[in-house]
């Protein structure tokens, strides 16, 4: 039953058949616990934001998708192919100048500042980011950052014919805007993602940095082969804007804010959350900084990071380059030969969250083991076949390898990019902006690595250029698998002052079901604690109720002997029903 005051929408759940309304019965939920702690009165009147004028026609939900979060992890998805895929137009752009069509006459210098241009910006913004996610709503700050760049993106032909210095900056401007994804992308999970949940929406979400390169690099080919090089920058131009209008009508910022979501989603998602959320958010300075920079499970997780971000962006950026130089590709078939490993990686890398969500669930290995497991198992496989290809003679066997390599590197996923939210959920924004700025180094350095590396002698260095990524992985699969850990970290609790910020019984309240711990009798428990179960009954103390206290005044209910006897009806006289029997009259 709905009823609408005060312009918010009242959503009643009966009182009967509460074990249906649990977390079992939502779509791929987990088991939830339903305990005797909640009451079937708890969710019972639950406050909706009125429905905007656009929900009243269509609601904000993809027909295809039953729960609100997966629809939220798939729009986040969506955001990262638009963003990762204009990461690929430049290296088509670049191709198409080397071809002769196009002339710039860029030096080394020039050519390593605008491909490293854009990680100048996005290195700035990570931990910035993090905050940001912390102070403002985090889907807002992800799909603004997205909405930016894609309009920047827009600049990039004009900024070309203008100079490269011009280039630079509106390539240090996109990173800017964009080093805050990854950070909001951890704080929009904060609010949405159950515990058990944590790896597979995550990992969904993620799986759009990976999927954005198997759709950048062929489109980004073909648009430049078969137009121009500047059809790529303005299509995903155009495609992130529009996806962005999408992102307004879809995401909120938490599940009590969105008008349509169902009653069981609501309580299951706030149920396994518990009262974490309702803690305040961290500041500058609540932020336990000594702690990040003396923790080693910390420091595994950014070692994984600057590992991982040095072979993608080596590929991102190089493997179209490799491609033809190594085998003479044509444009078109560098850009869809390097989209086959990254279509295997997008398709594994919500296959291994979901896989370690059910070893985890399951209790087969426990949540530090699961990280180490499938980090340390992607990164070696990887390392490995990244060997093959710095050895392979012929095409056929390189891409195969380098297929292989970057399809099972997926599960890394599972590990290192999911663990902040394992080690400290409170501070998984900022952590993932330490780690992944870190990691944006490796976006600096790899670009004028390769280039210096390759130039001049572009067949015989990629031999080089493959064996040093596998040697990174080497370095990141022993760290990792030694510092790395899957419980939360004693650092990340709240402390006693933030306790008290949110919890009513400690601002002065007490709850509904408590019995009051001191005063006459000695009922308090001496060490300031809970007092005893037996203790609280024996005690003579009386119960309190909240809002019925004895020092509010004029409260007929503050003492009971306060209440007089006060006859509701006169006495009855009629002598038909009343009186003895020898007094009655028939």
């Amino acid at each position: 039953m709905t009823s609408t005051v005060s312009g918010f929408e009242k959503f009643e759940m009966p009182k009967h058949g509460y074990d249906q309304m649990d977390g079992a019965a939502v779509g791929g939920a987990y088991q939830a616990d339903t305990g005797g702690n909640d009451s079937p009165m708890s969710f019972e009147e639950i406050e909706r934001p009125p429905l905007r004028h656009v929900d009243k026609y269509v609601r904000a939900e993809c027909p295809c998708i039953k729960t609100t979060r997966y629809t939220i992890s798939l729009m986040t998805c969506l955001g990262f192919i638009i963003s990762f895929g204009m990461r690929c137009n430049m290296g088509m752009a670049k191709l198409q100048f080397e071809n002769g069509s196009v002339k710039y006459n860029w030096t080394v210098a020039m050519e390593s500042a605008v491909d490293s241009s854009f990680f100048w910006g996005y290195l700035v913004t990570q931990v910035p980011g993090g905050f940001l996610a912390s102070m403002f709503p985090a889907n807002r700050i992800f799909g603004t950052a997205i909405a930016i760049s894609a309009f920047l993106n827009l600049l990039v032909p004009g900024a070309m014919m203008l100079h490269p210095t011009v280039v630079i900056l509106v390539r240090v401007l996109q990173g800017l805007v964009e080093g805050v994804t990854y950070p909001a992308c951890h704080g929009i999970w904060r609010f949405w993602a159950p515990p058990l949940e944590r790896s597979r929406l995550a990992t969904m979400a993620f799986s759009g940095s990976y999927a954005g390169v198997v759709i950048g690099m062929p489109m980004s080919g073909i648009l430049t082969g078969s137009i121009s090089w500047h059809a790529p920058f303005y299509f995903y131009g155009v495609m992130g804007l529009i996806w962005y209008c999408f992102w307004l009508w879809l995401s909120f910022e938490k599940p009590r804010q969105h008008p349509t979501i169902s009653v069981k989603e609501l309580k299951y998602i706030e149920k396994s959350l518990g009262e974490s959320v309702q803690l305040p958010m961290p500041t500058i300075a609540t932020t336990p900084w000594r702690h990040f920079l003396t923790s080693m499970p910390v420091y595994a997780i950014i070692v994984a990071n600057f590992c991982r971000s040095w072979n993608f962006y080596l590929l991102v950026l190089y493997q179209s380059a490799y491609l033809k130089h190594s085998f003479d590709f044509r444009i078109e078939e560098t850009g869809i030969l390097g989209a086959l490993p990254h279509l295997l990686m997008t398709i594994i890398v919500p296959f291994g969250g979901m896989l370690a969500d059910h070893i985890r669930k399951s209790g087969l290995l426990s949540t530090t083991n699961v990280r180490k497991l499938f980090n340390c198992g992607g990164f070696g496989l990887e390392g490995l076949f990244f060997l093959v290809v710095a050895h392979a003679t012929s095409s056929m066997g390189a891409v195969t390898a380098l297929t292989l390599g970057v399809a099972f590197s997926g599960f890394a996923i599972s590990g290192y990019n999911v663990n902040h939210l394992d080690i400290a959920p409170r501070y998984a924004s900022i952590l993932m902006g330490m780690s992944n700025g870190i990691g944006t180094i490796a976006g600096l350095i790899c670009p004028i690595a390769i280039d210096h590396l390759t130039r001049g002698q572009p067949k015989s260095c990629w031999s080089t250029v493959f064996t040093i990524a596998a040697t990174v992985h080497l370095v990141g699969i022993t760290f990792y698998g030694i510092f790395a850990s899957g419980e939360l970290q004693p650092w990340a609790e709240p402390t006693v002052e933030e306790q008290r910020a949110w919890d009513p019984v400690g601002s002065g309240y007490e709850k509904e079901t408590t019995f009051n711990e001191a005063g006459d009798g000695g009922a308090a428990s001496p060490s300031g604690g809970m007092m005893d179960p037996s203790a609280q009954i024996n005690a003579t103390k009386t119960v309190s109720y909240g809002a019925v206290q004895q020092h509010v005044a004029n409260n007929p209910f503050a003492y009971p002997t306060a209440i007089s006897e006060e006859t509701v009806q006169p006495e009855a006289r009629d002598t038909y029903l009343h009186g003895n029997p020898t007094e009655r009259t028939y």
